[in-house]
């Protein structure tokens, strides 16, 4: 094809969309059925009707080709590791039994029966559920969700593409089962795998699939040779089959590097790549091959990750330019536009000229179809919207809701001394153990205790005027009186208020510091039925007020034992919020550190002697290139140490970690110097354990022993085995008991049973080594 008639065909399309509804339709419905208020046959029907009520948005939009497959009751690795039938074998009888219950279970767990690991999706706060494979593991094709939801969108009269998680992906995101060898390597498997995709596409084609997409994210990070070969033969074998759609192979969040030659030599039909600003090394590599002669190219143009408006004569730009580099170029997002709330037009606490400066799904997709619009039509086509986006962009850059002259003054005036400890640890360490008198194997919690629905309807009366402030500041002194008056009975040594009075870790602070937006409906999924609203940083950040120290303090005037002020740390007040796109995140991270360090130094004035900082996003932050590592774990460290090292040498510092896959950020971990610090360990049994003895670590650690998303209850003999785990890792005088994390989401019912049980396994291994 010619340039101009490349430009004619282009078309636009997007890789996925928000699952959950306008008002979290999805969230409700699978919650009811978990409560058995919702029958299956109306799940099913509430899943069909959003997806229905998603692609007719998208084509009404203009969206020329909508995803299929995408859409999820949990996660959509879940949903492959069915379509392969990679069913663990303790969860084989709850999914003969009941392929919806059974499904649940591998994601939550029973009282019987353990859940599948969870991790984050590559560098986003979304969750997927790690595959445990073997060499035993036999694979079957189930291509029933696949094909019905495909068949869902052809009989609306769609033209549609089923998206599926790639087979090298797959394998590359999997574990060895338990039981199985550590070195056993998942994409071993790939020979066995190939003809079961080969079945599912086969199955995609008779049931009118003229596209469908292998999404291979895996391939933007360092790949061995050895990984490599395994991807160009799975496209060499999945290309050369003759019953199959065409295949759209599909990478983002990064550039691809050496995977990029292999995929545009294979005999696929066409390559979906990012072309945002963290990926535009992606261009010039595509040249470099000599482009995609005779396929289609999908050009990512639009990130899918943050809300920002997107620049359209550059997005324009890009595009012009890949159209001599391929027989078609489409429009799409970065991504699957999961990543992002539903609309902005549901918003109205935002003012209006701020709020033009944001696009989240449906205003992301109106931003495809006119980029597809303006390179298949010319840009006189788009005249009015690149004007009214040029608009847009110069107000956000010339606003001064984004510069404060004050703030950037004290970041430019920061030294390495403020970035340190005034002593080492091994003599704060004395100095704590001094000051707190804790017992062999201390006990806590990471922090929050259950969110009842009293609590979330405390809040929504005080919104609407129903309630008045005192009246809810009551409600919060009742809560935490509870959960310190349970502590204490149950025999926990270092204590947490309980956060009843903060809404989301990230949000609550960000509602109290300059330079925040907060959204009203921005829901955006992290895991399962658990969405979250981030916050939007969009200016300078400094700290008008004491945001902790009231509660902390209050909670302290009810006990004599310790009581842990509890902070959000500067990455994860980043990573979980949409920040700023217009300066680089280090200089962010150091306005949001010197925030939180006023903080940090007021609580312990306040009289607090143990103060977390949690950082969860630590890992999930780490670029996907290890090239890119060096430069982000140097302003990472030092934001966080920024924030803590201004406290004496008695004031004990924690910090927090969970879901994340810790062994390749140990340093950075130990770089943080921190005093203690809580990890995930359940799921993994103690892997992280293992990791930090390797390393050295030296310091305090507590591996959890009580997987808090799982609704399942662990015995005190469990939790015992699991700390026996750790301490053959972490010697007894430096391991802390904890869970995995925060307790936010559980019941009171099972909190109270499990954290009784995690204090009755400390006190039994306590005994153990007493006696030993």
């Amino acid at each position: 094809m010619t340039t101009k008639s490349a430009a004619a065909a282009a078309r636009a399309t997007v890789y996925g969309y928000p699952r959950q509804g306008p008002n979290r339709e999805l969230k409700k419905a699978i919650e009811g059925y978990w409560k058995g208020r919702v029958t299956p046959d109306a799940l099913r029907t509430a899943a069909a009707e959003l997806r229905a009520a998603n692609w007719r948005q998208l084509a009404d939009a203009g969206i020329h080709e909508v995803p299929t497959g995408d859409f999820s009751y949990y996660d959509h690795v879940l949903d492959t590791t069915v379509m392969v039938g990679a069913i663990p074998e303790r969860h084989r009888d709850a999914v003969t039994a009941d392929t919806v219950d059974g499904y649940f279970a591998m994601a939550r767990g029973t009282q019987d029966v353990a859940p599948l690991e969870m991790t984050k999706w590559f560098d986003t706060n979304y969750h997927y559920l790690v595959p445990e494979l073997g060499p035993d593991t036999v694979f079957t094709a189930d291509s029933a969700k696949q094909v019905a939801e495909l068949k869902e969108a052809l009989a609306l009269g769609l033209t549609a593409r089923p998206v599926l998680v790639g087979p090298v992906t797959y394998l590359l995101l999997a574990k060895p089962a338990p039981g199985v060898p550590a070195a056993f390597e998942p994409l071993t498997l790939l020979d066995r795998l190939l003809p079961v995709y080969a079945a599912v596409l086969a199955d995609l084609r008779a049931a009118g699939a003229e596209w469908a997409q292998l999404d291979e994210p895996a391939l933007v990070q360092d790949r061995t040779p050895a990984e490599l070969n395994a991807a160009e033969r799975a496209y060499r074998d999945l290309g050369a089959l003759t019953d199959r759609p065409k295949l759209l192979v599909a990478s983002y969040f990064d550039r691809l590097g050496d995977a990029l030659p292999v995929l545009a030599k294979a005999p696929v039909d066409g390559l979906a790549l990012d072309f945002t600003e963290s990926a535009a090394a992606n261009l010039d590599a595509l040249a470099a091959v000599g482009g995609l002669p005779g396929k289609r190219l999908v050009a990512g143009v639009v990130n899918g990750r943050n809300i920002w408006v997107n620049d359209l004569e550059k997005s324009l730009s890009t595009l012009g330019t890949l159209l001599g580099l391929a027989d078609r170029v489409d429009a799409a997002a970065s991504c699957s536009l999961l990543h992002v709330p539903l609309d902005t037009g549901l918003e109205r606490d935002i003012e209006p000229q701020v709020l033009r400066w944001l696009a989240f799904a449906r205003q992301k997709t109106a931003e495809i179809v006119t980029l597809a619009k303006g390179l298949a039509q010319g840009t006189d086509t788009i005249a009015a919207e690149l004007a009214a986006n040029r608009a847009d962009l110069t107000s956000r850059a010339g606003s001064p809701i984004t510069r404060d002259p004050a703030v950037r003054s004290r970041a430019a005036a920061v030294t390495d001394a403020d970035t340190r400890r005034s002593q080492p640890y091994g003599e704060r360490a004395a100095a704590q153990r001094a000051q707190l008198r804790l017992p062999l194997l201390p006990t806590t919690t990471i922090g929050s205790f259950p969110q009842t629905g009293e609590l979330r309807t405390a809040r929504a009366d005080l919104r609407g005027g129903r309630i008045d402030a005192a009246g809810y500041e009551e409600r919060i002194k009742a809560e935490i009186q509870e959960v310190i008056s349970f502590q204490e009975k149950t025999g926990i040594d270092v204590l947490v208020h309980g956060e009843a009075e903060r809404n989301d870790m990230v949000q609550y602070f960000a509602e109290q510091l300059t330079g925040y937006l907060a959204t009203q409906h921005g829901w955006v999924q992290s895991y399962g039925t658990r969405y979250v609203r981030p916050p939007i940083l969009a200016g300078d950040i400094s700290r008008p007020e004491r945001m902790t120290v009231r509660w902390t303090q209050y909670a302290q005037s009810l006990t004599s034992r310790p009581v842990k002020g509890m902070l959000t740390g500067p990455v994860t007040m980043l990573a979980w919020s949409f920040v700023r796109d217009d300066q680089p995140l280090g200089d962010t991270a150091r306005q949001v550190a010197l925030a939180l360090r006023d903080e940090v130094n007021d609580l312990e004035a306040a009289g607090t002697s143990v103060i977390q900082v949690d950082e969860p996003a630590l890992r999930e932050t780490l670029p996907l290139r290890a090239a890119d590592h060096p430069a982000y774990l140097d302003w990472a460290t030092e934001s966080f140490r920024l924030t803590t090292s201004g406290v004496r040498p008695d004031t004990q510092i924690h910090t927090h970690m969970c879901y994340a896959e810790f062994g390749d950020i140990v340093q950075a971990i130990d770089d943080l110097d921190a005093d203690v610090i809580s990890l995930e360990a359940a799921r993994s049994h103690m892997q992280v354990a293992r990791e930090l003895a390797a390393h050295g670590y030296p310091r305090e650690a507590g591996p959890g022993v009580y997987d808090i998303h799982s609704p399942r209850v662990p015995s005190a003999e469990e939790a015992a085995s699991l700390l026996r785990t750790g301490l053959k890792a972490i010697p007894a005088e430096r391991l802390w008991v904890n869970p995995d994390c925060g307790l936010k989401t559980r019941g009171w019912p099972e909190t109270r049973a499990s954290l009784e049980n995690l204090v009755a396994a400390a006190r039994t291994v306590r005994e153990e080594l007493s006696a030993s």
